[in-house]
Parts: C-alpha cells; structure tokens; sequence
C-alpha cells in the first residue's frame, strides 16, 4: 500500500488509568472514570503532543478516552467514534484474566475472544473501517483510545491479523506514533511518556 501524500501519522493516546486498568480488569463497556492519578497521566501527555499539528482528533465515546483527549487539550477538536470504543468482553467484563484463567487455563484473549462479547476478527473489523477512512486523510490524526482496541489497531497498520496486537503492550497515558518508512507502514515511536 503507498503512503499519502502528504503522509499520513496515526498518534495513538492510550487513555489514564481507571481503576480497573490498576487492577488488570477487563474494561471494555464499564464506562469509568480516571482516577486521580489517571487525571495527572492525561495531564502529561499535552506536552507530548506539542510537536504536532493535527488534521483532526478522534476519540472512542467513553469518558476515560474523551477525558484524557480533554486533559491533552484537544477535546475542542474531538470526534466521538465508535470504530474506537474498547473490546467488548461480554461475559469477562470486570474480571481479571487470572480469574479467567482459574476457570479456563487455556484462554487467550487474542485466540479466544469473549464469550458473550467480540472475537479478534470483530475488533479488526472496526479497526479496518476505520483504517480504510483514514488511508485518504493528509496530515496527522490524534487517536484516543483503549489498550487493546488501539492494539489491534496497530496489528492491522501493520497489515497483520487483528491476533498480533497481543505483541504490542501498551501503558496508560502512553502516545505511540504510527507513521511510514518509504512504502512501508510502520511504528515510528511505541508506548512513549
């Protein structure tokens, strides 16, 4: 796939922390707030972003993604879309993969999905149409997301299977910069601070 022109950057904001996110609970459609130290990670991705001058700023719907958007100062520019709210967990909602695993020892989440919620194929899904937006869009794009929706997202930057964000771990309040090299998707910074 060639780049645009002029290229395109995808600058990934993963949300602060909640206090699911502190505790390695699946948080997929539990619409939490950042905790207090969640507010002040959010706070310390503004200057993060300093350097760049985006085109537009999209946001997943639920408050800890738009909150941190918010904290970064570009809420003003902000579009809510749903191709970016997090895995939806069904049935390992609030639960802990330990707790999973107690139950099921073999399960990953990136083979296995959810019972009651999404398989990996449906969160590519949504990564893909967005994806495929974005392939026109000139300039930079501010992503603010979740964990593993932006995970996937990269896996299918990179033209891997939605199963290859398992590979790319991403922090709270981090910003990670997907971007080109020559013809070539590539990562261009990960999980920054």
């Amino acid at each position: 796939m060639a780049a645009p022109s002029p290229p395109l950057r995808l600058v990934l904001v993963r949300h602060g922390e909640t206090e699911w996110s502190r505790d390695g609970r699946h948080t997929g459609t539990t619409d939490l707030p950042l905790t207090e130290h969640g507010v002040t990670e959010g706070e310390r991705v503004r200057p993060l972003l300093a350097d760049f001058s985006f085109a537009r700023v999209l946001s997943s719907p639920l408050s800890r993604a738009r909150e941190t958007c918010r904290l970064a100062g570009l809420a003003d520019r902000a579009e809510i879309r749903e191709e970016l709210r997090e895995w939806d967990y069904g049935k390992y909602e609030g639960v802990t993969t330990a707790q999973i695993h107690a139950k099921r020892p073999r399960w990953v989440l990136w083979r296995d999905g959810c019972p009651g919620g999404e398989q990996p194929a449906d969160v590519g899904a949504r990564a893909d149409q967005l994806l495929a937006e974005l392939a026109t869009q000139p300039g930079d794009v501010a992503i603010f997301g979740h964990g593993h929706m932006l995970r996937v997202l990269t896996a299918r930057w990179l033209e891997q299977p939605p199963s290859e964000g398992a590979r790319y771990v991403l922090g709270t309040a981090t910003l990670s910069v997907l971007g080109w090299e020559h013809d070539w998707h590539t990562i261009r910074t990960w999980n920054s601070r």
